[in-house]
């Protein structure tokens, strides 16, 4: 196998591993745009005193993260074939209820350990239950929580190859066709560094976002 071949060939493979990586990052945004929200109202399902919301919730966070993505994937594209849903949507559609799951034991943990006294002083000042919520809890949960978060938003970067697996051309899958056609293992290479980008890129915008919240104790 080559390794480092002509330049100009090395330049135009970048310019299509780019195009891949395009559709690797709107999948990671994608699926954290849904998946945080619908976290969290699966955190509050959780931790709900009616046994018909918490049972349905805790069942699906345990089939979540009790079975592989790869296998939710490609569970979610076949049983929306008939539906006429592309490939995109259902790898969307599949990394979001998995992410939801498990940011919804983050947010549980995080909201469990804030003290009964903060919404005792939410009372106090007058707020409802929501703006104690918001204005109160939340950015505290959001202090506590963001550790693990980071851990997942960085695996998630990561876990964007499993799209390959029902053939939409993002970043591995384009790595993959290329080192079939080339017989070179460079775009692996480059595929590796744009991983690695995107995960520094990630990183440092948690880092940025903790640095934000560190008035919150």
């Amino acid at each position: 196998m080559k390794v480092f071949g002509d330049p100009e060939r090395l330049l135009t493979l970048a310019g299509l591993m780019l195009e891949g990586t395009w559709v690797t990052v709107k999948i990671f945004a994608l699926t954290l745009l849904i998946s945080i929200p619908l976290g969290m109202l699966a955190a509050q399902g959780r931790m709900s005193k009616r046994w018909y919301l918490r049972g349905p919730v805790s069942f699906y966070i345990y089939v979540m993260r009790g079975t592989p993505l790869m296998l939710q994937v490609l569970f979610i594209y076949f049983a929306l074939l008939p539906m006429k849903v592309d490939r995109f949507s259902s790898v969307i559609i599949s990394f979001s209820i998995n992410y939801a799951a498990y940011f919804a034991e983050i947010f549980r943990s995080g909201i469990q350990s804030i003290p009964v006294g903060q919404h005792e002083a939410g009372k106090v000042l007058g707020y409802t239950r929501l703006q104690t919520f918001f204005r109160i809890i939340l950015p505290q949960v959001v202090k506590r929580v963001l550790l693990p978060v980071t851990n997942e938003v960085i695996t998630l970067v990561k876990d964007t190859a499993l799209a390959s697996t029902v053939a939409v051309v993002e970043l591995m899958t384009v790595a993959k066709k290329q080192v079939s056609g080339m017989s070179s293992i460079e775009p692996y290479v480059l595929a590796i560094l744009f991983y690695l980008a995107l995960n520094g890129i990630a990183e440092q915008l948690c880092k940025l976002a903790e640095r934000r919240l560190d008035y919150y104790q």
